[in-house]
């Protein structure tokens, strides 16, 4: 059990990531259930990839009330659960979400989890091409079967962090404290707040480290953490550098929980509602577009820069853009069409 996620991250051991796999786990584990029974787990949980499916919807499919379909869905989790084999079939992702979480300090946020977990998986499968739509529909199935797992089936091993005034949905080890990193959680955001400017990664586990609370509990945050899983992190899913996530797995687990803590699409972080973290206005998306470019541009590659990134699903217009460039004293003209920040003449 010690080295199972040694070996299957260094090693890549086919037969142990085969056991790994959430598509094969679910497969086996649905065998003996009628196909009305799959067919509803398989839509409330999005087990081939798709959202979430309401009882009611579902009841209008099969020709059921919403409580029949609940029915059906909670007596058919019971009937995977009394499964001889079940034990079997869940023993390397429980070994490996135990490790994982153990590597990173108790506590990782539900959805970094089951992207460390696809991605294990996928890139198995030859698949690396994160820009490939068949790449995200099978991440999606991945996740959405790592999650049924692991909230179903997995429950008595793994507590759910949900409804924290800390953190977002994470997965933590069964029964051990986290009020360290809810300590340093509070300790960090309060510096950010004083600080009121965005960060880059390593400024900010920089600045983590300086903190009177991470001191304090330095000893508990750093006692695991030693194996090289740099490897998974090397996917392009991952845009920090895989050595920097690697070698600070229960920090930079940390920041990705944190509930009021987020990362721009430019790598930097700050706090949630900021401006400069989720730009909600045009202008916004100008700003951070310059500011990240670091020198003037024409308003047309404004505009293709906004689309390229994709804040959102809006789509930038040219002449909006130069609308704003013009109207808005931050920007200054630097040329025909040429538009910088007007702070750079006083840096």
């Amino acid at each position: 059990m010690e080295n199972l996620l040694e070996n299957i991250v260094l090693e890549r051991r086919t037969e142990e990531l085969n056991k790994l796999n959430a598509i094969q786990i679910v497969n086996s584990i649905f065998s003996d259930l009628m196909e009305r029974e799959r067919d509803i787990l398989t839509r409330r949980f999005g087990l081939d990839g798709d959202k979430h499916e309401t009882l009611e919807k579902i009841g209008q499919l099969h020709k059921l009330t919403r409580e029949r379909v609940r029915q059906i869905e909670n007596a058919s989790i019971k009937k995977i659960k009394r499964l001889e084999t079940l034990g079997e079939s869940l023993f390397t992702l429980k070994g490996v979400v135990s490790h994982l979480l153990r590597e990173h300090g108790g506590l990782l946020r539900r959805d970094f989890l089951l992207d460390i977990l696809s991605v294990m998986i996928l890139e198995n499968n030859g698949e690396a091409d994160i820009s490939d739509p068949e790449y995200q529909k099978n991440l999606q199935i991945h996740k959405n079967r790592f999650s049924f797992l692991l909230s179903k089936l997995l429950v008595d091993d793994f507590d759910l962090v949900s409804n924290s005034d800390h953190f977002n949905t994470s997965i933590k080890l069964k029964d051990e404290s986290v009020t360290h990193f809810e300590d340093l959680s509070k300790d960090l955001l309060s510096s950010l707040e004083n600080l009121n400017k965005t960060l880059s990664t390593d400024d900010l586990l920089s600045l983590v480290q300086t903190l009177d609370s991470y001191k304090t509990h330095q000893e508990k945050i750093e006692a695991d953490g030693d194996l090289n899983i740099s490897p998974i992190f090397k996917s392009d899913l991952f845009t920090d550098d895989a050595e920097v996530i690697n070698k600070n797995k229960s920090v930079y687990s940390l920041l990705q929980a944190i509930k009021d803590l987020e990362q721009n699409k430019f790598g930097h972080w700050g706090k949630a509602h900021w401006q400069e973290i989720k730009p909600k206005t045009i202008n916004d998306k100008i700003y951070l577009v310059l500011k990240n470019t670091g020198k003037p541009l024409h308003f047309t590659e404004i505009a293709s820069k906004i689309n390229e990134v994709k804040f959102d699903h809006k789509k930038a217009n040219p002449a909006t853009v130069h609308n704003e460039l013009i109207l808005d004293n931050r920007y200054v003209l630097t040329g025909r069409g040429m538009y910088g920040l007007r702070d750079w003449k006083n840096a």
